[in-house]
């Protein structure tokens, strides 16, 4: 018998920027779990690896401009708001966090675009103009899945036809 119970509450901007398949749950450790997870990543790897082989490179002026800024959208998002920001300030402090982030784990974001977070992200702004340090999500959080919220994942059409 499964044991999965819900993970943390997701909120809007996870189902904005992530798949609205993302496998969001916690589960009590035992081996029927284990199993029936390994076997929902398989079977999400080998759709991706399906895609990968239809996939068409883009050649659309427009179409490449949305996929970097969707991109630059995505590095800017983890660069500010990733949830191993404290532990790796702990670790190696601030200054070398930053570095970290922005140019190892989120490398790309100063080349493939010039907006800030703010720009993206408006809802984070405090009063003086800086970015809420919170790491958690501003906005809507719900319990299940809403599969009703916009998604700008233009893959959504072909994991609905599934």
């Amino acid at each position: 018998m499964l044991s999965f119970y819900p993970g943390r509450k997701a909120y809007k901007r996870v189902f904005q920027i992530f798949s609205p398949i993302v496998l969001w749950t916690k589960f009590r450790s035992n081996q029927c779990n284990h199993d029936v997870l390994f076997s929902a990543f398989m079977d999400y790897y080998k759709v991706w690896l399906q895609l990968m082989e239809e996939a068409a490179e883009e050649a659309d002026p427009s179409g490449l401009n949305c996929n970097r800024e969707a991109q630059h959208r995505y590095l800017t998002w983890r660069t500010e708001k990733d949830p191993g920001h404290r532990v790796l300030k702990k670790l190696i402090g601030e200054t070398q966090t930053k570095e970290l982030l922005r140019n190892f784990l989120f490398n790309g974001i100063d080349e493939l675009g010039k907006q800030s977070f703010l720009n993206y992200f408006p809802e984070y702004c405090c009063e003086d103009g800086t970015v809420n340090e919170k790491r958690s999500m501003v906005g809507k959080s719900f319990e299940s899945r809403p599969f009703g919220i916009p998604t700008e994942n233009s893959l959504v059409p072909y994991f609905k036809a599934l």
